[in-house]
This record gives C-alpha cells, sequence and structure tokens, in this order.
C-alpha cells in the first residue's frame, strides 16, 4: 500500500508518498481501508521531530480517518467487514490503510458523508476529554476558545453553543470572526487588534470567562489567568507560542483557579476508549441533530501531503483540512 513517510526531520518537503508493507491486525483490531485522513498541527510537530508515535505505531503520520472496514480481529464484535467508520488514531492515517484497535472506532454520524465523518474524531475527541470531561464546563457557563477559526475552535464553538454554553472566540481576522459568529459564537474578538483581557472583561461585567481552551501556551498564560472568573478552569493542549513562562501565581489562590493540560496521542487505550465512548454518547447525537456540522476547508489527494502541511501552517484555513488516499 501507499503512505506518506517522514523521510527525515523538517518541513513539508520531507513528506513523501512511498510503497510500504500493509499492517497486519491482531485480535482487538480492525483494518480500515482510508477514505479521507484528517490534517492535524500534531503531524507538523512529528514531522518536524517532535511527537513521535507511541511504541508498536507505525511511523506515518495521522491521527484520524474514516472509511471502510476490511478485516477485523477475532476477539472483534461489534464491528464487521464493509462498516463505514471513523476512528481516532495514534498515527498512520497518512495512507490507503490503517489497523486500530477496535475501542477507538466510531460510527459514521448519520446525515454524515463517509469522507466529511474523517473531519470528527481527532476535534471531538480533544475538545470533549479536555473542557467537557475535565474541566467539566455545562450550561449556563462562558467559554473562551483562542483559534476559534480552527479545526479545534469551529468544532468546539458548535457543541459549546449545543450545550447552552456562551461562547467567546479570538481570531486574527474579520473573515475568521464571521465566521465563528455564523457557528454561534456570542463574541469575537481579533487578537491582533484588540486586547482579549479587556473584552472579555467587558462583556462578562468586569468577573471574567469560566472556561478557556488554549493551544497558544506561553505568551497567553498570565492574560489567560487573568480572563478567568472565580473557580475558572484553563485548558491547554499546545504551546504553538512557547513552553516556558513566567507567572504570578497569586491570582491561582485569590480566584481559586485551576489549570490542566493535556494531549490526546500519549494517552493509553483504556483511556482512549472511555472518551471514544463518551464521545459517541455525548457528541454523535449532535451531530446526528444537525446541531454540530463539519466544517472543511479543502481536500487534498495523499500525493499533496506537503501542500496540505503548508497550509495548515499558514494558518490561512478555517475549519479542517482533509486528504484523500
Amino acid at each position: 500500500m501507499k503512505a506518506i513517510v517522514i523521510t527525515s526531520p523538517g518541513g513539508p518537503e520531507v513528506l513523501e508518498l512511498q510503497e510500504v508493507e500493509e499492517p497486519q491486525i491482531n485480535d482487538h483490531e480492525v483494518l480500515i481501508k482510508i477514505e479521507a485522513a484528517g490534517v492535524n498541527r500534531a503531524d507538523t510537530l512529528q514531522r518536524r521531530g517532535g511527537h513521535p508515535p507511541p511504541k508498536g505505531i507505525v511511523p506515518y503520520p495521522g491521527l484520524e480517518c474514516a472509511g471502510v472496514i476490511e478485516q477485523v480481529g477475532k476477539g472483534v464484535t461489534r464491528w464487521k467487514v464493509g462498516d463505514q467508520v471513523c476512528a481516532l488514531l495514534s498515527g498512520g492515517g497518512y495512507a490507503e490503510k490503517v489497523v486500530v484497535l477496535d475501542s477507538q472506532v466510531l460510527p459514521v454520524p448519520p446525515g454524515i458523508s463517509l469522507k466529511d465523518a474523517a473531519s470528527f474524531p481527532e476535534v471531538a475527541c480533544t475538545v470533549w476529554s479536555t473542557v467537557f470531561m475535565m474541566s467539566k464546563l455545562s450550561a449556563g457557563e462562558t467559554f473562551l476558545i483562542h483559534g476559534g477559526s480552527s479545526g479545534i475552535g469551529t468544532f468546539a464553538i458548535q457543541i459549546a453553543k449545543f450545550y447552552g454554553i456562551r461562547v467567546f472566540v479570538t481570531a486574527g481576522n474579520e473573515e475568521k470572526l464571521a465566521f465563528c459568529k455564523d457557528l454561534g459564537a456570542d463574541v469575537g474578538i481579533n487578537y491582533k487588534t484588540e486586547d482579549f483581557v479587556a473584552r472579555v472583561k467587558e462583556e462578562t461585567g468586569g468577573k471574567g470567562v469560566d472556561v478557556i481552551l488554549d493551544s497558544v501556551g506561553g505568551p497567553y498564560f498570565q492574560r489567560n489567568l487573568d480572563s478567568l472568573n472565580y473557580d475558572g478552569r484553563l485548558f491547554l493542549i499546545g504551546t504553538l507560542g512557547g513552553a516556558t513562562v513566567q507567572v504570578n501565581l497569586g491570582s491561582l489562590f485569590a480566584r481559586r483557579l485551576t489549570v490542566q493540560a493535556a494531549g490526546l496521542r500519549v494517552r493509553t487505550p483504556e483511556n482512549k476508549a472511555v472518551i471514544v465512548s463518551e464521545v459517541e454518547k455525548n457528541v454523535w447525537p449532535a451531530i446526528a441533530a444537525g446541531k454540530v456540522k463539519p466544517v472543511i476547508y479543502k481536500h487534498f489527494p495523499l500525493s499533496e501531503t506537503a501542500e496540505a502541511h503548508k497550509l495548515l501552517e499558514s494558518s490561512q484555513h478555517i475549519g479542517k483540512i482533509l486528504l484523500l488516499p
């Protein structure tokens, strides 16, 4: 089969489509013939030499896909050959076929095409496992999403609105902010021209928001703390702006703040199984009801993966970028 190989750590040009061995399945795994795969920031980190795949996982990037099951292990009971599914992967999505544990597989949501289903597993599992399962974001609260027009952001806006939450977003231009508003965001903040702390305070009567989802990291850390309400929760899912920071810990005490951080790829299979199950129970009904829609900016053939990475790293896109084998 064909897969994208990282020939050496570096820029998008190191990604090459090559002929590789077809993966073999174990008892509790399924083999999926891939129809589409999502492109994520973590893939660009892997390409540059960071964020390695867990032990025993193929070295090809790709953390989510959708496709048709071609083979099932003898311990698999829920899935059968021919099922249309999407899956949360630990790697290997940039290929024609991939093997994944049966507990990380999801049915294609009703009303969603097989291709479009590839846009959901990584964002749904990331957002649900962080701000909902860990930060306990709930109806009536306020929620700030940094990078509202990203794949994570466009999903987070929709699922938060479905659950009765007031949503704030930051983005870098008016077109992106307008798109976020169309998805349901209540307050849009242009981080290039506005101070998001001041705007959050202004929009919340001086209180601040209850939960923040951030992938910028260092440069935003103190400002995020300053934007939180009493008992507020900051959840970090990335450090795009830098990983080191000097912080005034006094603000954590004064307002009983919580800071949490997590990745998805490094979690245990048992933990991922719980997250996938919770996503199917809590997110899939919102998609089936048409309240959460796929937001896909562009499709690329697998042979043009380097172009897909260039687009992702330019941050000019809105929503998800998909690869088609």
